[in-house]
């Protein structure tokens, strides 16, 4: 396997659970000044694997190694990261480097290569079926890995949903009497919920922590501004619906909610349940965090409501300052509450933008509590590049989301 070495600076966290106080200087100052720092602390490797690019810091691994012994010399939380449509993992480039330059000895971090450029186009299925073959075989190369998380953009956000509802292993019922001592008799009625809360499942046998997505058509592209590039336009809405197979291919048909399998209902609609075999909301349920970051204008390619996973009468009042001078384009953050796990309360009835389908995907989406974070680069000369800008596709064209990434990481639960 060709291995590149590189050195970089880095940081550690201050504790175990999650990251924050990070100053966003490092961010933005691109991958290349942080090279020409010899005397940083993290050497980060990069490595051709598994259909995709591995990356983690080689001096973390070294001091790791002779603590846990062999297998346990990388890092136990292994981040996967999923490209949208027509991408590569090499997308992911810039944000993989920051995570392990500011998490040195925390994340193995893992970028997918199994569904890039034209495989886009072979349906969410099909794709979230390679992506979860691509991240057994990582597991079963790396034993000493315990956790897992998520970090997908675009279309790469509903192939990484597909994946965890194979992925996902529900818990044992023996395992409850194992957290109480092995003696279930003794369990009274609220420690018995406390335990049921805490054994949400797997995904495949690691603990699931974050679920992140990033510009990603959760309700699908149809309705009104869903496709912001029609403009608006009914006429050019509707034709978008009947054709977009003939340009993406299955997935066209997946995102506009017109395939008909076996009819069976189309593939979003059943990705909002547990249907069959494949427990989509289970194992979303299972991660301690989900997390939707959206562009609130300038996407030409998602619109606000279905990256965001909400009504249009839901959607807050835009801002044009940021709520924190760090992250200069998040302008709206909407935390979740993992306490209640309620549904929202329904469409108003002036809400005519809400349809059928979406409120009843959105009703389901949010049986499980989601933090939202609005993105806006209304002041950005790269506004109009947003969709890729927000994940830092290529830092030389987009380096204005390297304060999303930022924030992103910052937030990381470790």
């Amino acid at each position: 396997m060709a291995r590149r070495r590189s050195k970089r600076a880095g940081s550690k966290s201050a504790d175990g659970h999650s990251v924050s106080g990070f100053g966003c200087l490092s961010c933005v100052r691109g991958p290349d000044l942080a090279e020409n720092q010899t005397n940083g602390m993290a050497t980060i490797v990069s490595e051709n694997s598994n259909g995709g690019k591995d990356m983690w810091d080689a001096s973390a691994a070294d001091r790791r190694e002779p603590e846990v012994g062999a297998g346990g010399e990388f890092p136990d939380h292994l981040v996967i990261m999923v490209n949208g449509i027509i991408g590569s993992a090499d997308n992911w480039r810039y944000a993989a480097s920051q995570f392990v330059k500011k998490l040195p000895d925390k994340v193995f971090v893992h970028c997918s290569e199994r569904n890039a450029s034209t495989l886009t186009f072979d349906g969410v299925d099909r794709m979230g079926v390679r992506l979860a073959e691509e991240v057994k075989s990582i597991i079963e190369n790396k034993p000493g890995l315990k956790k897992i998380s998520f970090v997908a953009h675009s279309l790469g956000g509903l192939v990484a949903r597909y994946a965890i509802g194979i992925l996902y292993e529900p818990p044992l019922q023996s395992d409850y009497g194992v957290q109480n001592g092995g003696d279930s008799d003794l369990i009274d009625s609220n420690a018995n919920h406390n335990v049921k809360e805490e054994l949400k499942g797997k995904i495949a046998g690691l603990e699931p922590i974050n679920f992140i997505t990033f510009a990603t058509p959760h309700l699908g592209s149809r309705g009104h501004k869903q496709l912001p590039l029609l403009c608006g336009i009914r006429v050019l809405e509707n034709a978008a619906t009947y054709s977009a197979h003939w340009f993406v291919g299955r997935t066209g048909k997946h995102l506009f909610l017109r395939d008909n399998d076996d009819g069976k209902l189309p593939l979003l609609r059943r990705m909002v349940t547990d249907y069959g075999d494949l427990r989509f909301m289970s194992a979303l349920r299972s991660f301690k965090r989900r997390v939707a970051y959206a562009n609130v204008r300038y996407d030409h390619m998602v619109g606000w409501r279905t990256s965001s996973i909400r009504r249009q009468s839901e959607l807050p009042e835009l801002r044009k300052v940021p709520i924190n001078e760090k992250y200069r384009h998040i302008i709206n953050v909407e935390n979740g509450d993992c306490a209640k796990n309620t549904p929202r309360v329904s469409a108003r009835k002036d809400d005519h933008v809400t349809d059928a389908i979406e409120e009843e995907m959105i009703a389901c989406l949010t049986q499980v509590p989601w933090e939202r974070v609005d993105v806006s680069f209304y002041r950005s000369r790269q506004r109009f590049l947003a969709h890729s800008t927000i994940q830092v596709k290529w830092y030389w064209m987009q380096s204005e989301g390297a304060h999303v990434i930022c924030h992103m990481i910052d937030n990381f639960v470790i």
